[in-house]
C-alpha cells in the first residue's frame, strides 16, 4: 500500500495529471466492505460497506444499498443509503428519500427529502447557537393592541 501512495504522489507532480485525479470518482461497489479510514482528494461513490472515516476534499455519495459508519468529511454529500455516526460537510448535505441518518450532522447547507429517516443531531456552520425550550419555558405573546 505504501508503494501505491509513493507511485500517487509521483504522478500528481504534473498539473495536467492533478486535474485529472481530482475529477476522479472512487467506487466503493456494493460487493465490497471496507474497514480502515480512506483519505482522498477524489470524490467517492459508496454502494458497498466502509467502517471507519473517510477525509476528502470532494463529493461523498452514498448509494441507496451504502452503509457507512463511521465519519464522513468532506465538501458535498449524497445520502440515500445508512450513515451511522458524525456527517461533517462543509458545503451542501443532500438526503434522499431512502437515506437513514444516526448520529450527528454538521454542514453548512442541508436539504431533506420527504421520507429521509434522521436521527440526529443537526449543527449548521455559520449559525448562532439555538436552544430548545421546553414548553414551560416558552413565553406566552402579548396581546397585540391597535
Amino acid at each position: 500500500m505504501n508503494n501505491s501512495r509513493m507511485a500517487f504522489s509521483i504522478i500528481n507532480k504534473t498539473t495536467m495529471q492533478q486535474s485529472r485525479e481530482s475529477n476522479k470518482i472512487d467506487i466503493i461497489e456494493k460487493s465490497t466492505k471496507i474497514v480502515g479510514d480512506i483519505v482522498s482528494k477524489a470524490d467517492f461513490r459508496i454502494d458497498g460497506n466502509v467502517e471507519g472515516s473517510i477525509i476528502t476534499t470532494g463529493k461523498v455519495v452514498v448509494g441507496e444499498e451504502g452503509i457507512v459508519a463511521g465519519k464522513i468529511t468532506c465538501t458535498n454529500s449524497d445520502i440515500a443509503g445508512s450513515v451511522k455516526g458524525t456527517v461533517d460537510v462543509s458545503g451542501i448535505l443532500s438526503l434522499k428519500s431512502s437515506a437513514k441518518i444516526e448520529g450527528d450532522v454538521i454542514t453548512e447547507k442541508l436539504a431533506v427529502e420527504t421520507g429521509a429517516n434522521v436521527d440526529a443531531s443537526i449543527s449548521m456552520k455559520g449559525s448562532k447557537k439555538m436552544k430548545a425550550l421546553s414548553s414551560n419555558e416558552k413565553e406566552t405573546p402579548a396581546e397585540k393592541t391597535a
